[in-house]
C-alpha cells in the first residue's frame, strides 16, 4: 500500500506540472479559438531569461544575496514576457482578427520558431541553470502508518504547490473578474464581444501577458528539475495529451487532464511495465489522447460542438 501511495503522490506531482504548461495552450485558445503552437517557445525564452538574469544580475550590481537576484531575474523576466506579448499582439495577431484558424496556427508556428532563434541570440545555446532553492533532498512520510514511510521528493512537492497555487489564482481570475469574464465572452464570440465594447486588441494583450507569465513558472520549475536547454521546448508535446484529455476551452479540465496523465503515466510504469517490456510511460498519455480522440473528441470538459445544417 505504501509504495502504491508513493507512486500515486509522484504522479499527481508530475501531473501538476503537466497541467501548468497545458493551462498556456488552453488560455490562448478560449481568447483566440487558436491553437497555440508556441507554447514550447515561449516556456523554453521565459526559463532563459530567467537563468540569464540570475546569472547577470550578481555581475551587474554585486548582489551576493541568492533570493534578491532570483526574485530580481523572475520580475525581470516577467517584464520581458509581457514586452513579447504585446509585439506579438502589436505585430502579428492585430492585423489576423477574425481571419481562418488555420492562418492564426501558422501565425504561432512562425512565433515559434522566432522565440527560439531570438532566445538563443539574445540568452546562448548552452545548458543553464535555474536554482530557486527548492530542497531536492527525499523526505519519509507518514511512517507512523505505513512501515518504511513514504518516500516524497520535496523539489516535487514544492513544484507541485507552486503549479497548485497559479492554476487557483488563474480560476479565480476567470470567474471573479470582470477582465476574467470578458476573456470568457472573447472566447465565445469574437465580433459579438466587440459590438458590446470589449476591446479585442486589448483582451488579447492580456491574455498573451498571462500565457507569457505561466510559461515562465513552468519555465522555472522545469528548468530547476532539468536544467535550461533548447530541448524543454518538447515539454509542450508532453501537454498536448493534457489538452485533448482534459478539452481545450476548460481550465479546470486542463488540471484534471493533467493529474489523470500524470498518475496514469506513472502507475503503468510502475505497475504493467514489467510485463510488457517498461517505455509505458513514454506512449501511455498519446494513446490515452488517441482515444478520447475517437470516442470525445472535445475531451472530459470541453464544449460539444453541435453542426446544424
Amino acid at each position: 500500500m505504501a509504495f502504491f501511495l508513493e507512486t500515486l503522490l509522484g504522479g499527481l506531482m508530475a501531473g501538476m506540472l503537466y497541467s501548468l504548461v497545458a493551462l498556456g495552450f488552453v488560455l490562448i485558445y478560449k481568447a483566440s479559438g487558436v491553437f497555440n503552437f508556441a507554447q514550447g517557445a515561449m516556456v523554453l525564452f521565459a526559463a532563459l531569461a530567467m537563468a540569464r538574469f540570475a546569472e547577470w544580475i550578481p555581475l551587474w550590481t554585486g548582489l551576493d544575496n541568492m533570493l534578491l537576484a532570483n526574485l530580481l531575474a523572475f520580475a525581470l523576466a516577467g517584464f520581458v514576457m509581457f514586452v513579447v506579448a504585446w509585439l506579438i499582439e502589436f505585430l502579428v495577431l492585430r492585423h489576423l482578427v477574425n481571419q481562418e484558424a488555420a492562418t492564426l496556427l501558422m501565425a504561432t508556428l512562425g512565433i515559434a520558431y522566432f522565440l527560439e532563434g531570438l532566445g538563443q541570440a539574445l540568452f546562448g545555446n548552452d545548458i543553464y541553470k535555474i536554482d530557486i532553492g527548492m530542497p531536492k533532498d527525499p523526505i519519509m512520510a507518514f511512517e507512523s502508518l505505513f512501515e518504511g514511510g513514504i518516500l516524497i521528493n520535496k523539489e516535487d512537492l514544492y513544484a507541485a504547490l507552486i503549479a497548485a497555487v497559479l492554476v487557483a489564482a488563474l480560476s479565480l481570475f476567470f470567474q471573479k473578474t470582470s477582465t476574467g469574464r470578458a476573456l470568457r465572452a472573447v472566447a465565445d464570440d469574437h465580433q459579438a464581444a466587440q459590438s458590446i465594447g470589449i476591446p479585442l486588441n486589448r483582451i488579447w494583450v492580456i491574455v498573451w501577458c498571462v500565457a507569457g507569465v505561466v510559461a515562465l513558472v513552468a519555465g522555472m520549475i522545469w528548468g530547476s528539475k532539468l536544467g535550461v536547454q533548447f530541448s524543454l521546448t518538447t515539454v509542450a508535446l508532453r501537454a498536448l495529451p493534457v489538452v485533448i484529455l482534459g478539452g481545450l476551452t476548460s481550465v479546470p479540465g486542463a488540471i484534471i487532464g493533467g493529474l489523470i496523465i500524470g498518475v496514469g503515466e506513472k502507475l503503468s510504469e510502475v505497475f504493467l511495465g514489467p510485463y510488457v517490456g517498461g517505455g509505458i510511460e513514454i506512449w501511455f498519455a498519446y494513446v490515452l489522447a488517441l482515444g478520447f480522440l475517437l470516442f470525445r473528441p472535445q475531451g472530459l470538459f470541453g464544449e460539444k460542438i453541435i453542426d446544424r445544417v
